[in-house]
């Protein structure tokens, strides 16, 4: 037989408890035992401060990488803007109309484009970006580099007078 124990609780812990117990496979006593367990053991605690830290620290870096992203995009339309402003020569007025035509054609084919490079999943800037940055393996090695510097080896005699 399990010892017993008399308390007194709040009304509202009270009532709590009961709205608890009511779940199927619950009852009052199974309850207060299982939250006097998980408070008196204590590493409960920590484990679950353990995995909410993990989980804190992968969400960080996860955001860490989509605000370095979104630097990159708007680094890079900033300088899109910049260029088109300095390349694109002002228009008389008599030819600003049909240029406006020609912006809302372009513009609705952009779109389109858009819209299919989305729905396939190809990722135009992903793929500039991968493009324009270096890598380790993108430049000679030391012994590359060693190479480079000895001088080239004396061919064969024949070869030269073959080639003559």
């Amino acid at each position: 037989m399990k010892p017993r124990i008399h308390t007194y609780v709040s009304d509202i812990n009270f009532a709590r408890l009961h709205e608890f117990a009511k779940r199927p496979g619950q009852s009052l006593c199974g309850v207060v035992d299982e939250a006097l367990t998980q408070y008196l053991s204590g590493n409960k605690e920590s484990e679950r401060e353990a995995v909410i830290a993990r989980r804190l620290d992968r969400l960080s870096r996860q955001f860490d990488r989509l605000e370095q992203k979104d630097t990159v995009l708007g680094e890079t339309l900033a300088l899109f803007i910049r260029y088109f402003l300095m390349v694109t020569p002002q228009l008389p007025a008599h030819h600003l109309d049909a240029a406006r035509a020609k912006g809302e054609e372009q513009f609705e084919q952009f779109l389109e484009q858009l819209g299919r490079d989305l729905q396939s999943g190809t990722r135009s800037l992903q793929r500039a970006m991968n493009e324009a940055t270096a890598e380790a393996n993108d430049f000679f090695s030391e012994a590359e580099l060693e190479r480079l510097h000895q001088p080239a080896p004396k061919r064969p005699a024949e070869k030269e007078a073959g080639h003559a």
